[in-house]
């Protein structure tokens, strides 16, 4: 089995509560890709981060979660900026992001911070979510891109509220089918598809990302499962009946349980082994909306079996 290598941001997830009568936040570990590089190394997989960390004690927490986790971060690279924030409020189990941080910490690592032969070593290669806004870091991603002789995965993970100014949904959109043209998997939901292509049903998005270049689509439609397009017609597999309580983390969990497959046996051979596959990453999202929490919420394949035997 090879490694997987994801490129993206770690930040600290403040989550709206309370304790007895007082309204609290609770720090949590997160980001999009860093829940994807816990999740691949939860369930069984090499998985390595590459990012850039603050300077300040919130880093070295993310750095010893991660370390603790299993997931190599000898591609992080440490900036002179407090770790970013991500302030969650909540809506039934759905969070509602606010990002804190000037410059943002996980926005930082350049091209030339990257380490070529990790990247070129990998067999899975991961870009996406909130960084691709951050130039630095889009100009890595896009070198990482270029360098990947393996599977390339992409998440476009988009966050409405950092989209700032007139041209930023074009700009979005346009890496989003720059970065698909040439992807072997694409995972997006369906309030991503929403934001990218406003009133276009989710089946039609995923064809035209299919006809941009992208080998597979995947998108996430919550509770009722995803959308598999892979040949000729996309196909729709149903979410299992679960207990949610947080969905924080469950679409970046989909994306990690379809890397870490993709270290064990490679890309599906069919259309139908992608529907099997997807089948199983959302028993993973079942399970992660179970907990509160996105990257502390990752489970092992030993507990994705229990919970979901049948």
């Amino acid at each position: 089995m090879g490694y997987s290598v994801v490129v993206g941001e770690a930040l600290v997830d403040l989550l709206d509560g309370r304790c007895g009568d007082e309204p609290v936040y609770r720090q949590a570990i997160g980001g999009g890709p860093l829940n994807v590089a816990v999740g691949v190394a939860r369930l069984g997989g090499d998985s390595r981060f590459v990012g850039s960390l603050g300077d300040d004690a919130l880093a070295d927490r993310i750095r010893d979660f991660l370390t603790a986790a299993g997931v190599g971060i000898s591609g992080t690279i440490t900036v002179p900026a407090p770790t970013a924030l991500a302030v969650a409020t909540f809506a039934g189990a759905e969070p509602d992001f606010r990002f804190y941080g000037q410059p943002p910490s996980y926005g930082l690592l350049t091209a030339d911070d990257l380490d070529v032969a990790l990247v070129e070593g990998a067999d899975v290669l991961y870009c996406g979510s909130i960084v691709l806004l951050c130039p630095a870091t889009l100009a890595a991603a896009r070198r990482a891109w270029r360098l990947a002789t393996g599977v390339r995965v992409f998440d476009p993970n988009i966050r409405p509220r950092l989209l700032a100014g007139p041209d930023a949904l074009d700009t979005v959109r346009h890496t989003t089918a720059e970065f698909a043209a040439s992807a072997h998997l694409v995972k997006l939901s369906a309030a991503d598809a929403e934001v990218l292509y406003p009133g276009e049903p989710v089946e039609r998005v995923a064809v035209h990302l299919r006809e941009l270049g992208a080998g597979t689509v995947v998108v996430t439609l919550g509770p009722d499962g995803a959308l598999v397009a892979a040949g000729a017609d996309p196909v729709r597999v149903p979410a299992p009946t679960i207990r949610a309580v947080d969905a924080t983390g469950a679409g970046d969990s989909v994306m990690a349980a379809l890397v870490a497959d993709l270290l064990v046996d490679g890309p599906p051979t069919d259309p139908a082994g992608w529907t099997d596959r997807v089948a199983f990453a959302l028993q993973v999202a079942g399970l992660v909306c179970e907990s509160p929490g996105g990257a502390v919420a990752m489970p092992t394949r030993d507990a994705v079996a229990r919970r979901f035997a049948t």
